[in-house]
């Protein structure tokens, strides 16, 4: 299978995979990467450990710290603990908290009340700046660019255009 194909069904698998976690696999968050295709995950309860990310995986999709991940214990592990079966999107788990199956340590807050939190805040920041150009003309705020050369362009009455116009009928 050429490698576009094999990105192609693990992008459908990925996205289009809303199964439960079975008895045996658990879902983790992502505390960090470890190297070598290895992420530090901790588990609802506040157990850490390392998980494994499979071939089908790596050079595909790419995971960051606070990402929800399915994994299924490795049962020789010791430091390698687990393998990455699923990595979990938005609407995966959406659909993952409406069959009640969650983990209740990572239950936050609700998608709501962050964006009502973050509007909040950007209403505060638009009162601020609303303030500040009140006070100070945008002209200050720019900063001067040095690569360019400054180029001074004066501006002309209607008055002087007639003078000019004198000056060539005189000459005539």
């Amino acid at each position: 299978m050429s490698s576009t194909t094999k990105k192609k069904h693990v992008e459908r698998e990925l996205c289009e995979d809303f199964s439960l976690p079975g008895e045996h696999q658990s879902i983790v968050r992502v505390v960090r990467p470890r190297g070598n295709n290895l992420h530090q995950v901790v588990t609802a309860d506040g157990e850490e450990f390392l998980a494994s990310m499979p071939l089908k995986f790596r050079k595909h999709v790419w995971i960051k710290r606070g990402d929800f991940v399915v994994t299924e214990p490795i049962p020789e592990g010791n430091k390698v603990r687990a393998e990455i079966v699923r990595i979990l999107m938005k609407d995966q788990i959406h659909y993952i908290m409406q069959n009640n199956k969650w983990p209740s340590g990572f239950v936050e807050h609700s998608d709501e009340e962050k964006e009502s939190a973050i509007l909040d805040s950007l209403e505060r920041f638009k009162m601020t700046k609303a303030s500040e150009s009140d006070t100070e003309s945008d002209d200050d705020l720019l900063m001067e660019n040095t690569n360019r050369q400054m180029v001074y362009v004066e501006e002309s009455d209607s008055g002087d255009s007639d003078d000019d116009e004198n000056l060539n009928d005189d000459i005539k």
